[in-house]
């Protein structure tokens, strides 16, 4: 399969700033970061944190990843572009979690956890800066993509945009799931079935904010919530972009010309184990709305400022310099992929998966 190259248009994007209290150590048990609310950006809390410091440094031993001070080692000025680029293959990258926006977070988590069988992980209020987040999931978040969700004080709609596609959930039978859903007043945009040019059984809900979910059959799986839809306006493009800057592996690709389009499926793992971030090019569409609602996606890094430099020379925006959090030792660099789609790249020892 041949993809055609197009010059796409510029477009639109949410870019949230980031500040936090400075009163954290690395440590602390009551630190977890969010920097994705809007319109006033902070950096959220919880009362857990489950990563003992002694674990950690069990973990990695004497790695010059981690120095004394809890910071990271780094010479990327010192590195060749190559270089740079070969580590990115070589770092222990995850896909943390998808960050967006609702208008009635009780509404939303009653939804998740009674129709879709997720779990309420933590949920966090910060009236000082008008906003509320939670985390669902179908396990913890130090080893499973998750969910956070943003309610803004007073703001009970947002405009998801044509850009954004749909979240995918693996279910064991489509059509048991959908009835459920139904029964508790769940809104079936698309009936389960054979997916249009191939044989995987689907179907199609919406949640009450309007987000689309695709339930995909398949047998039991580490990661249910497994997929997160996007749509580009040049699929090469942005193939060659995430493998050069975060290091995903291209899955598979498949075009289906009756339809008119194609999709690219990459990812840090098989698509039946992990989750995965689904590209679809819409034949001559190099443009989308992305609207004020999905915000972006987080992924775990070693090395934020490696991170940063191989994001550059993929061709991302780099929209938040790699660096510390202030008061705290999590670092983050934030970028805009080729089609403005945002992705925050972050170390947390709270997002490694325990030994």
């Amino acid at each position: 399969m041949v993809l055609v190259r197009l010059v796409p248009m510029a477009s639109s994007s949410i870019r949230p700033a980031l500040s936090t209290p400075s009163s954290f150590s690395l440590f602390s048990p009551s630190r977890r970061i969010s920097f994705s609310h809007l319109p006033s950006p902070s950096v959220s809390q919880s009362n857990s944190f489950g990563l003992k410091a002694s674990r950690v440094l069990r973990q990695y031993g004497n790695s010059t990843r981690i120095m004394a001070s809890g910071d990271l080692s780094h010479s990327v000025a010192a590195a060749s572009p190559e270089n740079v680029l070969e580590w990115v293959k070589q770092d222990k990258r995850r896909m943390l979690h998808v960050v967006y926006r609702v208008g009635d977070l009780d509404r939303t988590i009653k939804f998740y956890t009674e129709c879709l069988g997720m779990k309420l992980l933590r949920k966090r209020d910060i009236p000082e800066e008008k906003y509320t987040n939670a985390f669902l999931g179908y396990g913890p978040e130090d080893s499973h993509f998750v969910i956070e969700l943003t309610y803004n004080y007073g703001v009970d709609k947002y405009d998801i945009g044509t850009g954004f596609g749909h979240f995918g959930i693996a279910v064991d039978d489509v059509a048991k799931a959908v009835e459920l859903i139904r029964a508790k007043g769940g809104k079936i945009t698309r009936e389960p079935g054979p997916v249009k040019g191939g044989r995987s059984v689907i179907a199609f809900i919406e949640d009450p904010d309007g987000y689309k979910f695709e339930l995909i059959e398949r047998g039991p799986t580490p990661e249910p919530l497994c997929q997160v839809m996007l749509r580009v306006g040049d699929l090469n493009r942005s193939i060659e972009f995430y493998e050069k800057a975060f290091g995903m592996e291209l899955l598979r690709t498949r075009d289906n010309p009756e339809y008119k389009y194609t999709i690219a499926m990459l990812g840090y793992g098989p698509e039946d184990k992990s989750t995965v971030l689904e590209l679809t090019y819409n034949y001559g569409v190099t443009e989308y709305d992305k609207g004020n609602a999905y915000a972006q996606i987080a992924i775990g890094t070693d090395d934020v400022y490696k991170t940063a430099e191989a994001i550059k020379l993929a061709g991302g925006k780099i929209t938040r310099e790699p660096g510390p959090l202030p008061g705290i030792n999590t670092k983050i660099t934030a970028c805009l992929d080729p089609d403005g789609w945002k992705s925050v790249c972050l170390f947390d020892l709270y997002y490694l998966k325990s030994p």
